[in-house]
């Protein structure tokens, strides 16, 4: 792997922190390259207005970043990056003293957590296994999101269905993506976004809570990124872990994944045709990877979003101070965090493809790396070894 980040903090912390390394030297850098990534993922449509379903939290914090290492001069230097996005909300939570939280919520971490830990409090769970901690993989998922940008390399996603509601995918991926960084629930279908919200509206008065799908797209990602020859280099598993680690998400698929299960062998495979000296397909049902390595056509990743297990509806619990049935208790949540969670995609997205893309040129600074991209992107037909004599395999 030639990139790795960790992050750490809590919910109500003083802040969320974020170290990435491997980034090469000569990238430009600032704070204005992240923030508008770390908005979107508050719930900001390009407008400035907030998302439907979107927390009270999110007009509490305007995260910005802090590159407090790694850059120098607005240039990456090589070294470890550090970022830091500090919580607005900590200090009416410093000092405060907070009764414990004994009563576990359904579909969170609150159990499993104290359970694996042996927490006393379940709050540390809960503080640990928050989405806030999204904001630091939004801050490093900018970083990334630069560096792609100097090789185009775009990554943007959209809605495609909340609460059953489904979008019309029509246009070209492009437009899509244009479309939703201006729609309230960054929808490209106009007339199911009305649905949506109404949908969103009814789930709100119900005290209740909604998932939803949306789709990752990367336009401009050469051939060749990613391997056959391990398990855990193939970029499709790779995409597919990155965007699953992401909270209350519970499936992935890359290109028509799903319904390519349900099709016959020649609906499914995109056909290879000859045209100008170069390979082409006229179908993407593949999600722009095959044997886990990028064709350089689209690459979509498809994520599947439960609704949020915080709901203002009480469900059944256990009180596990006193042993006795009990309600759980209302933390504040999303009514519906799905176009956030979009934000948080594109950002993990980023992160492996930069990855992979380092990993296949290599180089320490721009300046080298560059050159190596425009070879790649360059190849032809003619560049393949390929040999019309028999071969005699383990002889």
């Amino acid at each position: 792997m030639s990139l790795r980040f960790l992050t750490a903090g809590e919910s109500h912390g003083p802040e969320v922190l974020a170290i990435l390394e491997g980034m090469p030297a000569g990238l430009t850098l600032s704070p204005d390259d992240i923030n508008p990534d770390l908005a979107r993922r508050q719930g900001l449509s390009r407008e400035g207005r907030p998302y439907a379903g979107a927390s009270a939290r999110m007009k509490i914090e305007r995260d910005a970043v802090e590159i407090t290492g790694g850059v120098m001069a607005g240039q990456t230097i090589g070294a470890p990056i550090a970022l830091r996005v500090r919580n607005l909300d900590y200090e009416k939570w410093r000092g405060k003293e907070i009764e414990p939280m004994t009563i576990p919520r359904p579909g969170h971490a609150d159990l499993t957590g104290a359970t694996k830990y042996g927490y006393g409090d379940l709050r540390f769970a809960l503080e640990r296994a928050s989405a806030r901690e999204t904001a630091a993989r939004v801050a490093v998922g900018a970083v990334c999101r630069k560096l792609l940008g100097e090789f185009g390399i775009k990554v943007g996603s959209y809605v495609t269905e909340i609460g059953g509601v489904k979008s019309r995918l029509e246009g070209a991926l492009t437009e899509r993506l244009e479309r939703a960084e201006a729609s309230e629930l960054r929808c490209p279908d106009p007339k199911a976004t009305e649905a949506m919200q109404e949908k969103i509206r009814e789930t709100m008065a119900a005290k209740d809570t909604l998932g939803g799908v949306f789709e990752i797209v990367a336009l401009g990602a050469p051939s060749g990124l990613g391997s056959h020859v391990h398990w855990d280099r193939r970029l499709t598993g790779r995409l597919a872990q990155a965007v699953m680690s992401i909270h209350a998400i519970k499936g992935v698929e890359v290109g028509d994944g799903f319904a390519n299960a349900r099709k016959s062998g020649t609906q499914v495979h995109d056909e290879i045709f000859l045209e100008g000296g170069r390979l082409e397909r006229h179908t993407n049902r593949a999600g722009g990877l095959e044997g886990g390595i990028t064709t350089g056509q689209p690459i979509i990743v498809r994520a599947a979003m439960k609704p949020l297990s915080t709901t203002l509806k009480p469900m059944q619990s256990v009180d596990l101070a006193t042993g006795q049935p009990a309600p759980m208790q209302y933390e504040r949540s999303d009514f519906c965090a799905v176009p956030r969670a979009c934000i948080v995609g594109e950002a993990m997205v980023c992160f492996v493809l930069a990855d992979a893309l380092l990993e296949k040129l290599g180089g320490d600074s721009l300046a080298e790396i560059k050159p190596r991209l425009e070879a790649l992107r360059q190849a032809r037909l003619d560049d393949l070894p390929m040999d019309d004599r028999p071969t005699t395999f383990w002889s």
